[in-house]
């Protein structure tokens, strides 16, 4: 499968290329997958406690899906009993892990990868298979995060969590910030994203795609300059910017910021004639 270069920073793509990709990725078979952990890092000893691994494409539907609860051998901090419901006496029950990642494999390593934010997913998978003295890898272009897809055609929902999204769409999943539940909704919300995919003409994805925010350092890799020269490239344009909510840094329409560049290409054509 191709993939546009540096997938992961795919803010900084052209959108054109990135609707190359997603259109591919809309023609294969999915693994779709979520996990539940003691907490955000691994290398600081967090572990995953549940397992989803859901299989599914838009042309046969799902597929397969088994859910996991795995006993580490580590404490279930109170906080993540209060979000996830999941406490030591359920983990305590649970299949040790040497157990479930071996029967796991097959499937993980199968179809593209995905989930929403699938880059926490993916971290705690390939610590937990290095726990087994295994290395877990898969390629970028089989790779998919449904966040990212979200941002680039639901720019302008107030939030793109899973469980707002959940609500949003009305999918039927169970609760939330459990791994079967998670898992499900993020196949739903993949299944409505590329199926408006590979059903929209390219225009229309083109200009949904243009409404996404993006970042001043994804701008600056667009227009091939520096972040404070895109900064006075964009407001001597006159470009609407807003601040992101967490770290107050400036935002800009992607279709923006390619409209910039694609002028200053043509001024450059012009200028060498």
């Amino acid at each position: 499968m191709a993939t546009p270069k540096k997938y992961q920073g795919q803010s900084a793509l052209l959108s054109k290329d990135l609707l190359a990709f997603y259109r591919e990725v809309s023609q294969s078979p999915l693994t779709v997958v979520d996990v539940e952990t003691t907490g955000s890092l691994p290398y600081r000893g967090a572990r995953v406690i549940e397992v989803s691994v859901l299989q599914a494409s838009l042309e046969a539907g799902i597929l397969h899906q088994e859910t996991h609860l795995i006993n580490p051998g580590v404490r279930v901090p109170a906080m993540i009993t209060r979000i996830t419901g999941i406490d030591q006496s359920m983990v305590s029950q649970g299949r040790f892990p040497e157990t479930v990642w071996p029967d796991c494999l097959e499937r993980l390593e199968a179809g593209v990868l995905t989930a929403h934010n699938l880059e926490f997913d993916y971290r705690f998978l390939q610590a937990e298979y290095r726990q087994l003295d295994h290395t877990f890898t898969r390629p970028q272009a089989a790779q998919l995060c449904t966040v990212l897809l979200s941002r680039l055609l639901l720019a302008d929902l107030p939030s793109r969590s899973l469980p707002n999204l959940v609500k949003h769409f009305g999918f039927d999943v169970g609760t939330s910030h459990r791994a079967g539940a998670d898992t499900l909704a993020c196949w739903l919300l993949a299944e409505l994203l590329l199926k408006q995919i590979q059903s929209e003409d390219e225009a229309g994805l083109i200009a949904r795609f243009g409404r996404q925010w993006i970042r001043l350092k994804d701008a600056a890799t667009l227009l091939q300059c520096s972040a404070p020269v895109t900064q006075q490239i964009l407001t001597d344009a006159q470009i609407e910017s807003r601040f992101s909510k967490r770290k107050n840094r400036p935002l800009y329409r992607r279709g923006d910021v390619e409209r910039v560049m694609q002028e200053r290409s043509s001024g450059e054509q012009l200028s060498v004639l």
